[in-house]
C-alpha cells in the first residue's frame, strides 16, 4: 500500500534500534553484577551490551543473552585496560575513531529525541489519512465457482442453475476445487489474482449473475456466480501503523537533514564523489535514496 525507500525504512529501523537508552539509575536499581579489577560492571551496562548482540544471538533466551552480553563486557573491559597501559587512547588512529563514534552517537541521539521520540499519534494518523486519500480505490468482486473436468459437466450445472437449482449446493456436490465445502466461496478479490480467464468472465459478470457459459481455464472448466462488487477497502490504521509511523518517521529524518544542509553546506571536494551524491540527492529523488547512516554492528 504505502511506498518508500526501503533503504531509509532499514537505516531508520536500524537508528531507532540503537537509539534505545539505557539509563543509568540510582544504585539499588543499578546494582553491581560482576567486577573486572576494580572495574564494575553494573546492569545498566549490561542492558546497553545486550542491545549491541550480534543479530544472531537475537532469539536466544534471555538468560543466555545476558550471559553472552556479560561475556562480551568482561572481553572488552580486559582488553580495554591493557589497552590504555599501552596508551593506544592517545594514537592519531584511535582519537580519528573515537571522533567519528561520537559523532554518530550523537546523530542517533539527536534522531531519537526530534525523530523517534517526537512522532505523535496525530501525525501517524494524519498521514494515514493522507496515503489513503491518495488511493485510487480498484474494483472488487466476491466470487463463487464450481469447477469440473469437462465442458459437459459444466454445461449440466449451468441447465441445473437455469432450473432454479442452488449454486452453493452445487457447488458442495460436484465441484472439484478443495473450497467446495464453502460453497465455492473465494472472497473478495481485485483483478491481477485470477487466471486471466476467469478475471475476464468474473469482472464482467453483473452482481447476482452466474455464468452462462463454462470458462475454460488451466484448471478445468468453471461456473462462476458474483455475489457482491465494491470498491477496495483500505487497510485500517492499526493494520498499517508500523509503516506509516516509519513514512512520518523518514519525513521528520529529511526535514532535518535538510534544514542542517542549509545552515552548513556541503562542498565534496572529489568529482565522481560529488556526482554520485548528487545524484542520490537531488531534489527529484528525495525520499528515495535519502537514508539515515548505518550504525555500529550494521557496517
Amino acid at each position: 500500500m504505502f511506498k518508500y525507500s526501503k533503504l531509509a525504512a532499514v537505516a531508520l529501523i536500524a537508528i531507532a534500534a540503537a537509539s534505545t537508552s539505557v539509563r543509568a539509575e540510582d544504585a539499588a536499581a543499578d546494582p553491581v553484577i560482576a567486577k573486572v579489577g576494580a572495574l564494575e560492571i553494573r546492569e545498566s551496562e549490561l542492558k546497553l551490551a545486550i542491545t549491541g548482540l550480534d543479530p544472531q544471538l537475537a532469539n536466544l533466551p534471555d538468560e543466555q543473552k545476558r550471559v553472552a552480553a556479560l561475556s562480551s563486557i568482561i572481553d572488552v573491559k580486559l582488553l580495554a585496560a591493557d589497552a590504555g597501559k599501552e596508551g593506544l587512547q592517545d594514537t592519531p588512529d584511535f582519537k580519528q575513531r573515537l571522533a567519528f563514534l561520537t559523532d554518530r552517537e550523537l546523530h542517533n541521539a539527536y534522531f531519537k529525541k526530534h525523530v523517534v521520540d517526537a512522532v505523535t499519534p496525530e501525525e501517524v494518523k494524519a498521514r494515514y489519512d493522507k496515503e489513503v486519500a491518495a488511493i485510487e480505490p480498484e474494483d472488487e468482486i466476491r466470487a463463487r465457482h464450481i469447477l469440473v473436468k469437462t465442458e459437459e459437466e459444466a454445461k449440466a450445472i449451468i441447465k441445473d442453475l437455469d432450473a432454479g437449482k442452488d449454486f452453493v449446493e452445487i457447488a458442495k456436490e460436484k465441484s472439484t476445487d478443495p473450497n467446495k465445502s464453502e460453497g465455492g466461496d473465494l472472497g473478495y478479490f481485485g483483478k491481477g489474482r485470477m487466471v486471466p480467464e476467469f478475471e475476464t468472465a468474473a469482472f464482467a459478470l453483473e452482481k447476482g449473475a452466474y455464468s452462462k457459459e463454462p470458462v475454460k481455464s488451466q484448471f478445468g472448466f468453471h461456473v462462476i456466480k458474483i455475489e457482491d462488487k465494491r470498491k477496495q477497502q483500505p487497510p485500517a490504521l492499526d493494520q498499517v501503523e508500523s509503516q506509516v509511523r516509519q513514512l512520518v518517521m523518514r519525513d521528520k529524518y529529511l526535514e532535518l537533514l535538510e534544514k542542517a544542509k542549509a545552515a552548513a553546506p556541503v562542498d565534496i571536494q572529489d568529482a565522481a564523489l560529488k556526482t554520485a551524491y548528487d545524484a542520490v540527492n537531488k531534489p527529484e529523488a528525495a525520499g528515495e535514496g535519502e537514508a539515515a547512516p548505518e550504525t555500529e554492528g550494521q557496517q
